[in-house]
């Protein structure tokens, strides 16, 4: 189960949003009196317990203030003081920071107040249930459980299964600079919002202050927690518009739902379908001639009904059985195999010579300031590059190919300060995830992980059977959850030890990936931020960071593990609701710290 779901059963609001969506399924949702469940004093305490965990919540604002400075003192006072800024809201101005982007341009960032966050993760939190009940089954950015690989799975299974081998790519241009308020605000209403309130708050939100800018007439500034929410609900629109072009249409013909295409066909329609990842997005056809069709029939739709322009230079057509198209990092080919048409992934050109700069960047930082920190934030790229691109059907080649071009800075940058060779005696972690005898570097006691030591995972398709908020969906995500131990450790592997402590962060890192991720004493799967590493004897009774010394724990498991207040054990004890067999872990590792056993 995800952080945010543990989160919304902790603070009781699981149901309210399971019935928000149950309702917007069944198109009851409109009347709903929102605006009472956004500052219910549950969802309030939930959106902060939300952005605390977040990453982002230790960027500032243009007050100064992080989540650290943002401190609950007295809850009452605090929920009542948040319920009074949405009385006659006034947004703070929005920080401006400039991101660069990889073609040398810079994608402008609006960066909220802490006060002003919290307030639009409050409206998350209630709007993205009422959202996802409409939205399309094949939008797969910035929504719970999905991700650019289940997009590439459907681009894949459209071209291996279906043949349709042209593709249109469409550029809107300037896309979150360019949403038009008004059409939005009734997007919004037409989903089901139609608290007078929420609207109204909402568009205050569209027209915060910009620093250095003023107030917006049009966009959703990248940055703010609802902008992805927001985006997704102007390109619903047109999502359903092409399904409803094809594959939703009635047809007179008799069908079942294996031969519905077929019977479509019939109609002589032009067939289309659209696989979405935020702004950026591919249809699908069979014929050049369709694809014509489509490019200037979605042009006129984005123009006429959402009133954004597109860049004709970056919009193109593209027949995938001569070229190949790029898609979120990765490029598509159909390419013949015996008597049918395959789909060949590769990584984009783009994105391999960055992977390759980043790289030799990293190397040389290691070569200047051996330290913990540089080695682990080298085997972090690694590991998140490899497990981003593993799903490339030809990963094994063009990772061979970085590495063939990384290897004489590599040996030159790190012959003097490692030792070069198969690794002997590697780490748990480093045996999880490489099993090829590659030769790499050790260096500190620490193998760099192998570039070219990577195979090929399909991807696979989204299950749609798989929601937050209902409680079929959750099981069936609680049972296909193993959880994605690659990306976490990735996390565990930037974080900086006191003292630059190798030993300590190895076998941390070493005994998560030996118990699958999974909490010692609950079972579940913990993600980087949730996770504590409990010394079993501890270190003031002489104990040591040796990797058969430590196990890893739930937070809160670890804090009622040494926890003595009466309060605290209580406290913890209602929120973790352990069963007899758990209780009984616990208490094992409490002994050892020569603490009383908990009933």
């Amino acid at each position: 189960m995800s952080t945010a779901l543990r989160h919304a059963e902790y603070y009781n609001m699981q149901d309210t949003f399971d019935d928000l969506y149950e309702r917007s399924k069944n198109n009851s949702i409109k009347g709903q009196n929102l605006y009472e469940h956004i500052i219910s004093k549950n969802n309030i305490l939930l959106a902060y317990r939300n952005i605390k965990t977040n990453t982002g919540s230790k960027t500032e604002g243009t007050d100064g203030i992080t989540i650290d400075q943002y401190k609950i003192e007295n809850v009452d006072e605090f929920i009542e003081k948040i319920r009074r800024a949405l009385d006659n809201y006034k947004p703070q101005t929005v920080r401006r920071v400039e991101i660069p982007k990889p073609n040398g341009k810079k994608r402008p960032l609006g960066i909220p107040t802490m006060r002003d966050r919290l307030i639009q993760q409050m409206f998350k939190q209630v709007l993205e249930p009422i959202c996802e009940a409409k939205f399309y089954n094949h939008s797969y950015g910035f929504r719970p459980n999905r991700s650019t690989h289940h997009a590439m799975a459907r681009c894949q299974f459209l071209m291996n299964q279906s043949t349709y081998h042209y593709v249109v790519d469409i550029d809107i241009q300037g896309f979150f600079d360019n949403v038009n308020h008004s059409k939005l605000l009734k997007q919004m209403y037409n989903i089901g919002i139609t608290d007078k309130r929420v609207l109204s708050i909402v568009s205050k939100m569209l027209k915060a202050p910009i620093q250095g800018i003023g107030i917006p007439t049009k966009g959703t500034p990248q940055g703010g927690i609802l902008s992805p929410l927001l985006s997704n609900i102007v390109l619903n629109d047109l999502d359903w518009w092409i399904a409803n072009q094809w594959e939703n249409i009635k047809s007179r013909h008799p069908y079942t739902q294996v031969n519905k295409y077929r019977a479509l066909k019939k109609k002589n329609l032009k067939e289309m379908f659209i696989v979405r990842y935020a702004d950026d997005f591919k249809l699908f056809t069979n014929s050049h001639k369709s694809a014509i069709k489509i490019f200037h029939a979605v042009k006129g739709y984005l123009k006429n009904q959402l009133n954004l322009d597109i860049s004709t230079e970056k919009s193109t057509i593209t027949n995938l059985r001569r070229r190949k198209s790029e898609f979120l990092g990765f490029t598509l080919k159909a390419v013949k195999k015996h008597n049918k048409y395959v789909t060949n992934t590769h990584i984009a050109d783009k994105k391999l010579n960055k992977t390759l700069e980043k790289a030799r960047e990293l190397i040389r930082r290691i070569q200047k300031n051996r330290t913990a920190k540089t080695i682990n934030h080298y085997n972090a790229f690694v590991l998140g590059i490899q497990n981003y691109y593993k799903i490339a059907t030809h990963v094994s080649v063009d990772f061979a190919q970085i590495a063939y071009r990384l290897s004489r800075t590599l040996y030159n940058r790190l012959k003097s300060i490692g030792k070069y060779g198969i690794p002997i005696k590697p780490t748990e972690t480093y045996k999880k995830f490489y099993k090829n005898n590659y030769k790499t570097f050790e260096i500190m006691g620490t193998h760099l992980f192998p570039l070219a030591d990577i195979k090929t995972k399909n991807a696979m398709n989204y299950n749609q059977d798989i929601c937050d908020y209902t409680r079929e969906g959750r099981q069936k995500l609680h049972k296909n959850l193993k959880g994605d131990i690659a990306l976490e450790i990735n996390k565990m592997l930037q974080t900086s030890y006191d003292n630059d402590n190798l030993e300590y962060g190895d076998n941390r890192i070493s005994r998560y990936s030996m118990q699958l991720g999974k909490c010692a004493v609950t079972g579940e799967f913990l993600t980087a931020n949730e996770l504590h590493c409990h010394h079993k004897l501890p270190k003031y009774m002489g104990g040591t960071d040796e990797f058969r010394n430590l196990v890893i724990v739930h937070a809160n498991v670890h804090r009622l593990i040494h926890a003595t207040d009466e309060k605290t054990i209580e406290r913890y004890k209602e929120t973790l609701q352990l069963d007899g067999k758990q209780l009984k872990k616990l208490n094992q590792f409490r002994k050892v710290c020569n603490l009383v056993a908990l009933v």
